[in-house]
């Protein structure tokens, strides 16, 4: 199931050339207003999800990032021992590998994550993420969905 590392390779291609154009193009917070409940927006987040642990004295870069590392050496263990028709849970693993690893990069490089993706209602902004983060979450729900569809299934 190790082919499904592709699908990984791809979530750190995008949303490292994402990342780049952002950076790039905008200033730190500058906006560009897509939809009226999505922005553009450029921020580096020094802690991790919600900027937990922002404002620490650096430690947590290396924390986090050492963290990411272990994950992904478990996640690859995983995906190494799949069934060839477990093609759901290897594909969610592939995404959150790559959003893991794609999140490390910026750390090692940076010292921060790069996010530039603003949703929003009215006044209140959720915290600004990035194709990583999106990979992160969106394999976490399959996988999630993944589990439940497997024990309806073996009932």
């Amino acid at each position: 199931m190790l082919k499904w590392l592709n699908l990984s390779a791809l979530v750190i291609v995008f949303d490292q050339l994402s990342k780049w154009w952002a950076n790039s193009t905008l200033e730190l917070y500058q906006s560009i207003a897509v939809l009226p409940f999505f922005n553009i927006t450029l921020a580096y987040n020094h802690g991790a999800a919600f900027s937990f642990l922002a404002a620490e004295s650096g430690w947590q870069r290396w924390f986090f990032s050492g963290l990411a590392v272990l994950v992904s050496i478990i996640l690859l263990f995983w995906m190494k021992r799949l069934k060839p028709d477990a093609k759901l849970e290897a594909a969610s693993l592939a995404l959150i590998l790559g959003g893991a690893l794609g999140n490390v990069i910026d750390r090692f490089i940076h010292g921060y994550v790069i996010d530039f993706l603003d949703v929003y209602y009215g006044t209140y902004h959720w915290p600004a993420f990035n194709v990583a983060d999106s990979a992160i979450c969106i394999g976490a729900i399959l996988l999630i969905f993944d589990s439940f569809r497997n024990k309806t299934e073996q009932k």
